[in-house]
């Protein structure tokens, strides 16, 4: 076995974003499916390792770590070399910039799309949220094309583990039935962005 286990299961972003993370790595990985129709995650063993009972969980060494881009940081700041993880402290930041704004801007607003769009029959969906969370995550997609007409990925010229919150995020806008605006920067981007294996094994599925 493994010395470490990734808990959850892959068709979750967030576990996604681990996964996308070992693989860039080459990190060897044992996975054991838990949350939505798998369970496991509110039981004892599982709450031992995540008192939140939610995935992911990575046990790296006998030791959990929680919350997938404080996971995603962990794992480049112990194993990764630049320019996957920057020698620069300004690039690391700038990383570290994205990975949350990936997550508490973009994703933040692009969720309900998918929840709304995908998740929900059409007699039961909010047009008021569909509405805002459209107008919403377009400024959020408007704004990163701006940034990326001065540099290919969102912390430099490199991919780097930053831009894996964002293109996770990404993969389901791109995907969703829905008008998206002319963002010339953001689609050459994603294009790169698609054609990393691991972005291919993990997040280049249907959505669901």
């Amino acid at each position: 076995m493994s010395k470490r286990t990734l808990w959850g299961h892959p068709r979750s972003i967030n576990v996604q974003k681990v996964l996308w993370g070992l693989d860039e790595l080459g990190l060897e990985y044992d996975r054991v499916d838990a949350g939505g129709s798998f369970g496991r995650n509110k039981e004892p063993e599982y709450l031992a390792l995540n008192p939140n009972g939610l995935i992911p969980t990575l046990v790296d060494d006998g030791q959990p770590l929680w919350e997938s881009n404080a996971v995603l940081r962990y794992l480049f700041n112990r194993y990764g070399k630049a320019p996957l993880h920057p020698d620069d402290a300004i690039a690391r930041g700038r990383a570290d910039a994205w990975t949350e704004w990936g997550t508490s801007t973009l994703w933040l607003h692009v969720r309900p799309l998918l929840v709304q769009l995908v998740r929900t029959p059409a007699e039961k969906r909010d047009a008021a949220v569909i509405e805002s969370a459209h107008a919403q995550a377009t400024a959020a997609v408007k704004l990163l094309d701006k940034e990326l007409q001065k540099r290919a990925f969102v912390a430099g010229e490199e991919f780097t583990w930053g831009d894996i919150p964002v293109g996770s995020a990404l993969q389901r806008w791109y995907n969703l039935p829905i008008e998206r605006p002319a963002t010339s920067a953001v689609d050459r981007y994603y294009a790169r962005i698609k054609e990393r294996p691991a972005f291919k094994r993990w997040l280049d599925l249907p959505l669901a």
